[in-house]
């Protein structure tokens, strides 16, 4: 029997939304508790501070106040990931060193978006935040949002550093996560929906989004399917499948959605978000409650 892939920061990690007060503000409380839902509730790790957590929209000074609060709250129980991926180098380098004060448990690096660097400026851009920190790395590749793909040889020179231990995958090319895992990598799915595919073909556990609200199911789903039963998982898959559209499948998604669940949860008393996105109108609200409902989780 096949032994499961090493997970170094556990199987399910969730990338946490984070919590903004009526004024625009970072609302520390309220991040803090989203990140303690999380782990009393499936997720063995956090992603502090990547797209989900409206990076693009927060300072270093948030970013700092932000992984602390979560740090105090979670840091005993669940690993604390830092994302640290911008456009600019140097700012990465700074929110890495930041991260590394703090004592966080590794870094989440997205491939910087919207430049369109060559493969070279790529790795470049890898390797001087690598070399930052003694933290280890998940790198991140997901072409739909940065408009460029991580080329294979590049993975192959980022993982010459022994910090270069893991990468968060939403290519959606299956090939690819095996020849990754087979490159050393610990894989693990930047796509909900994708989960059950990347297992099967070499990955080690999912960075979720709807684990806002599915962790424990979404865990279970992943011990399941590694533990050999692949039709119970699947079954453990089509009941979430109204949650996965819900969350993941309109238009307006992702910080978005994720907390408008926590606020169907319970665990926040708002939706608010910072700009460019809009909060969930009531339409979008009720159909997200529609499909949290179908898939059981409230």
């Amino acid at each position: 029997m096949s032994t499961a892939p090493i997970a170094p920061f556990g199987r399910l990690l969730t990338a946490m939304a984070t919590a903004f007060k009526d004024d625009g503000s970072v609302d520390l409380d309220g991040t803090a508790r989203i990140a303690a839902h999380l782990v009393d509730n499936g997720n063995e790790g956090v992603v502090v501070s990547g797209t989900t957590g409206e990076s693009p929209t927060t300072t270093v000074e948030e970013d700092a106040e932000i992984l602390r609060a979560v740090k105090d709250a979670v840091g005993g129980r669940a690993t604390v990931i830092a994302g640290v991926g911008t456009n600019a180098t140097q700012h990465s380098v700074e929110l890495a060193r930041n991260a590394a004060k703090i004592g966080v448990d590794g870094v989440l690096l997205v491939a910087p978006y919207y430049n369109k660097p060559s493969q070279r400026g790529v790795l470049h851009h890898f390797t001087t935040v690598t070399d930052a920190t003694d933290l280890p790395v998940m790198l991140y590749d997901v072409p739909g949002r940065t408009g460029i793909t991580v080329a294979m040889e590049t993975y192959e020179r980022a993982f010459e550093s022994d910090k270069v231990i893991s990468v968060k995958d939403a290519h959606g090319d299956m090939v690819r996560t095996t020849r990754l895992a087979d490159m050393g990598y610990a894989v693990y799915s930047g796509d909900d929906v994708a989960t059950l595919s990347f297992l099967a073909h070499g990955g080690c556990g999912l960075v979720s989004v709807v684990g806002h609200v599915a962790g424990r199911q979404l865990a279970t789903m992943i011990d399941t399917f590694l533990g050999g039963d692949h039709a119970a998982a699947l079954d453990i898959f089509r009941g979430l499948t109204p949650a996965f559209d819900a969350v993941m499948g309109v238009a307006n998604y992702g910080a978005t959605t994720a907390k408008g669940a926590l606020q169907l949860a319970g665990v926040l008393d708002n939706r608010n978000v910072r700009g460019p996105l809009v909060p969930l109108d009531d339409t979008e609200y009720e159909a997200l409650r529609e499909g949290l409902t179908a898939a059981g989780l409230i």
